[in-house]
């Protein structure tokens, strides 16, 4: 079992100081970031566009286009997660969900697992923001999306898995 010394704990993370038993055991100390995961999703629109969000991260001091994406709660799923998130950030309403897989995101000190949906969704309109959130919706064609994507102007990370599986499995259909 590991020595665990709590540093922080916030309402979307922790920061801890663990030591750790390696495979070749010696004992090494790591500074780990905990999080209860997280889920994305790729929101389909019938019309074949796709919805994404241009947000402000304060992490980066400015707006970046992702796609919708959020923190799950105790207790939740990454299926209610993704639901409340599309809800919530681009008022739309999820009619079926495919998984896309889970990714670590940063696995050189966090925690974080993401899981990654494909969503078809119909608009509904009524966004219901958290205080701390500023967002626009974008509407794009998945073509323009992967030329936003190559000339970097996509540079989330989970954004440009979510559309190259996307554009991958539209291939193979």
């Amino acid at each position: 079992m590991p020595e665990k010394k709590e540093l922080f704990r916030g309402r979307v993370f922790s920061l801890a100081v663990e030591e750790h038993q390696l495979p070749n055991g010696r004992r090494s100390r790591f500074a780990i970031v905990r999080h209860p995961g997280a889920a994305a999703a790729l929101p389909l629109l019938a019309d074949g566009r796709i919805i994404l969000i241009r947000q402000y991260r304060p992490s980066i001091d400015g707006m970046i286009l992702e796609i919708p994406a959020g923190r799950m709660d105790e207790g939740e799923v990454p299926e209610q997660c993704v639901r409340r998130e599309l809800r919530e950030e681009i008022g739309c309403r999820v009619e079926r969900l495919s998984s896309l897989g889970s990714v670590y995101t940063a696995v050189g000190f966090s925690d974080l697992c993401l899981h990654l949906f494909e969503a078809e969704v119909t608009e509904t309109g009524n966004q219901a923001l958290e205080e701390d959130e500023y967002l626009e919706v974008v509407k794009l064609t998945l073509p323009e999306a992967l030329d936003l994507m190559a000339r970097g102007e996509i540079s989330d990370a989970k954004t440009q898995l979510a559309l190259l599986l996307h554009a991958r499995n539209r291939q193979n259909v």
